[in-house]
C-alpha cells in the first residue's frame, strides 16, 4: 500500500492545479507538483526500505539523461516551427488547404484541413485555437450542430497532432519508451490511418446526407495570408524533401536540422521583407536577415496580418517556447527515478500485470494504464511518460518491441485527453470552441475509436514483431 503513497500525494496535486490554474498548469504548478510527489517517494523508500541516497540520486540522474535526445529534438522542434511559419511554407498549405471547402464536404473538409495543418506544425492546440475557431464559424454558418463541426476540428486536429514530427507529444512517447521518432511515427500509421479513414468516411456521409444551408467565407482569412506572405507552390519543395527524408529512414536530428536550414534559406530568399519587419532593424541588409532569422529559430514572433486569429495562427514561439515542456519532462523523469530507484513502480506494476496474458492483454493494460493517468492526472504528457515508465522493462522482458509500447501509450494518451472536461485538454478545446467536451464527445470518432483500434491490431498480431531472446 505504500507504494500508492506518491501516486495520490500526485494525483490530489494535480487536481488543485487544474482546479485552481485550469489551461496554465503546464506552466509551472505540474511540473512543481511532480517535484513535490518525487519527494514523497524518496521519503517513503528510504523509510520503509532504508534506501541510501546516493542510490536514489544515481537512479534519478539517470532517468533525467536518457531524455537529452528528445530535448534536443524538442529544441530543434522548436525552431522548425518558426522557420516554416515564417518562410511561408506552412502559409501557403493552409491558403490552398482552405480552398476545398464547400458545404456539402464542410465536415471531411475541416477535418482534413485541420489534419494537413496540424501535420506540419504539430500543435493540435493551435490547430483548433486558429483554423478550428474559424472553422466553427464557417461551419455555423453552413448549419451544422455544434456537436458535428467540433467533432471534425478535433479528429483533424489530432490526427495531425499524432503523425507530425513537430509534436511534443510525439517526440515525447518516442523518446521515453526507446524508440527512433520516425520509426515510431510510421509504426503508428498502422492504426492511426484506418481509424481517420474511418472517421472521414462517417463526416463524408454526414455531411452529404444532411439537411444543411448557408455560405462559409474564407476569404478574409486567404486574404490575410496573401498580403502577409508570398503564397508560392515552390514551397512546397521543402516538405517534400522532408518527407523524402523521412521515408529514407535518416537520423531524426539530421532530418530536422536540414528542414530548418532549408526553411531558414527559403524563407530570407522568397519572405525577406517579413525577415526585415521581425528583426526591427531599419535599412534591411545582411544583419537584418541575420538578426530577424536568429530570433525566428529561438524566440517569439509575432506577425499582424490584419485578422486577430490569423494572427494567433502564425505566431511562433521558438526554441524558448519548448522550455515548459523540457521543463516538465525533466520533473517527470525525477519522479519516474524516484518510483523506480525505490521499487514502487514495480510493486504497481505486479498488480497490473496479473491480468497480462498475451499480446492483446499486455496492450489494452497499457492503452487502459494510459487512459486512467488522463482520467487521473488531467495530463497528456504525465499519462505517456508514467505508462511508458511502467510497462517499458515489461515489453523488454517479453522481447517486444519498443515501437509497441510508444504507440500503445500515445493511442491511450494522446487522443483520449480531449474526451475528458476535467483535462488540460479537454478544458483547452471546450473552452476554446464554445462547445462542452459532453457535447462534442460523441463526434470525435477518431478519439473515441483509437484505443480500440489499438487493441484489435494487437489481437489480429498485425506488424507485431517479437524480438529474438
Amino acid at each position: 500500500m505504500l507504494s500508492f503513497i506518491p501516486f495520490l500525494v500526485l494525483i490530489a496535486l494535480i487536481s488543485c492545479c487544474v482546479a485552481v490554474f485550469g489551461n496554465a498548469t503546464l506552466d509551472g504548478a505540474s511540473q512543481v507538483s511532480l517535484l513535490v510527489a518525487s519527494a514523497v517517494s524518496v521519503l517513503v523508500g528510504h523509510f520503509s526500505k532504508r534506501l541510501a541516497w546516493e542510490d536514489l540520486e544515481r537512479e534519478i540522474t539517470a532517468k533525467i539523461a536518457s531524455c537529452t535526445p528528445a530535448i534536443i529534438i524538442l529544441l530543434l522542434i522548436g525552431a522548425i516551427g518558426g522557420t516554416w511559419m515564417v518562410s511561408g511554407i506552412v502559409p501557403t498549405m493552409i491558403y490552398y488547404g482552405m480552398q476545398i471547402l464547400r458545404p456539402e464536404i464542410f465536415l471531411v473538409s475541416s477535418s482534413l484541413l485541420c489534419a494537413l495543418v496540424s501535420l506540419m506544425i504539430g500543435s493540435s492546440w493551435t490547430t483548433v485555437a486558429t483554423i478550428g475557431v474559424a472553422l466553427m464559424g464557417i461551419g455555423k454558418a453552413h448549419g451544422f450542430d455544434d456537436g458535428w463541426i467540433a467533432g471534425s476540428i478535433i479528429t483533424g486536429a489530432y490526427f495531425g497532432d499524432k503523425l507530425s514530427p513537430l509534436s511534443d507529444t510525439t517526440v515525447l512517447a518516442s523518446s521515453v519508451s526507446g524508440t527512433p521518432l520516425f520509426t515510431h511515427i510510421r509504426y503508428m500509421m498502422f492504426t492511426t490511418v484506418p481509424t481517420f479513414c474511418i472517421s472521414l468516411t462517417v463526416f463524408l456521409i454526414a455531411g452529404l446526407t444532411m439537411n444543411v444551408s448557408g455560405q462559409g467565407n474564407v476569404a478574409e482569412f486567404m486574404d490575410g495570408l496573401q498580403q502577409t506572405f508570398v503564397i508560392s507552390p515552390w514551397l512546397l519543395v521543402v516538405p517534400v524533401l522532408t518527407g523524402i527524408m523521412i521515408v529514407r529512414r535518416w537520423p531524426s536530428m539530421v532530418v530536422l536540422f536540414l528542414a530548418i536550414l532549408v526553411a531558414a534559406i527559403m524563407g530570407l530568399v522568397v519572405q525577406t521583407d517579413l525577415i526585415h519587419t521581425i528583426s526591427g532593424r531599419e535599412g534591411g541588409g545582411l544583419l537584418a536577415s541575420y538578426k530577424g532569422m536568429m530570433q525566428v529559430c529561438y524566440g517569439s514572433t509575432d506577425i499582424e496580418t490584419g485578422v486577430p486569429m490569423l494572427n494567433e495562427l502564425v505566431h511562433t514561439s521558438g526554441m524558448g517556447g519548448m522550455m515548459p515542456t523540457i521543463w516538465l519532462i525533466i520533473c517527470a523523469q525525477t519522479f519516474g527515478g524516484a518510483l523506480t530507484a525505490t521499487g514502487q513502480l514495480q510493486d504497481l506494476m505486479r498488480i497490473v500485470l496479473r491480468w497480462v496474458r498475451g499480446t492483446a492483454s499486455l496492450v489494452a493494460s497499457t492503452v487502459g494504464s494510459a487512459l486512467f493517468c488522463n482520467i487521473a492526472m488531467a495530463d497528456q504528457y504525465l499519462s505517456i511518460m508514467l505508462t511508458s515508465s511502467m510497462f517499458r522493462d515489461t515489453y523488454l522482458q517479453r522481447g517486444y518491441e519498443s515501437r509497441l509500447l510508444s504507440r500503445s501509450c500515445e493511442d491511450g494518451a494522446t487522443v483520449t485527453s480531449v474526451l475528458i472536461p476535467w483535462n488540460t485538454c479537454g478544458l483547452t478545446q471546450s473552452t476554446v470552441l464554445g462547445v462542452a467536451t459532453l457535447t462534442y464527445l460523441p463526434y470525435c470518432f477518431f478519439n473515441l475509436l483509437s484505443p480500440v483500434t489499438s487493441i484489435v491490431v494487437a489481437a489480429i498480431g498485425w506488424k507485431i514483431r517479437k524480438k529474438e531472446q
